[in-house]
């Protein structure tokens, strides 16, 4: 595995103005997914595999994912030298399980981008233009993530993606991301 704080831009602080005109300091962000890359999703994908597929109770097993130590050593090391937004497509009904699992485990705060409840955009498309906001106005150091559609579609963009590569992709999920735009 390349370690992504190296292959992560760590040179430092930017400069950009302050609400006051001021220069403040920022530092590039991080921006990192949640499940797959810090969080355990297997034992949830039986959910997915039943016909129909029952996602209330994909969502609702959430906390109870275990976390993925080659990411959560991942992220408390960007964090050293980046700040931290979450992007993940779970949804935004998630959001209080969600932030008190990323706390539960100790994970650097940050900001934490959802999709929408009623947003079914494939996850490339819709983490896609969430970077292009946060590009925006920050530089965006690295994006870290394990869906290989939304890591290629954003590389062809140019930003700079790290694939987090130490869960196996799992195709059930692959289609609750690209095909139902679900997670």
């Amino acid at each position: 595995m390349t370690d992504a704080a190296d292959t992560a831009d760590t040179a430092g602080r930017t400069e950009t103005a302050g609400p006051a005109g001021t220069a403040a300091k920022q530092r590039p962000l991080a921006v990192i997914d949640v499940d797959g890359v810090v969080a355990d999703v297997r034992h949830r994908l039986r959910f997915l595999r039943a016909s129909p597929s029952d996602w209330e109770a994909f969502f609702a097993a959430a906390p109870a994912d275990p976390p993925l130590a080659e990411g959560v050593e991942l992220a408390r090391k960007l964090a050293r030298d980046h700040e931290v937004v979450w992007l993940t497509g779970r949804p935004e009904r998630s959001r209080e399980a969600t932030r008190r699992w990323l706390t539960e485990q100790d994970l650097p705060p940050g900001e934490l981008r959802m999709r929408p409840d009623a947003d079914r955009r494939p996850a490339r498309v819709f983490k896609r233009a969430e970077l292009r906001e946060l590009g925006a106005g920050r530089r965006v150091a690295v994006v870290v993530d394990d869906d290989p559609a939304v890591v290629d579609l954003l590389r062809a963009d140019g930003w700079p993606v790290l694939r987090a590569e130490w869960l196996a992709y799992e195709a059930t999920l692959g289609n609750a991301q690209e095909t139902e735009g679900r997670t």
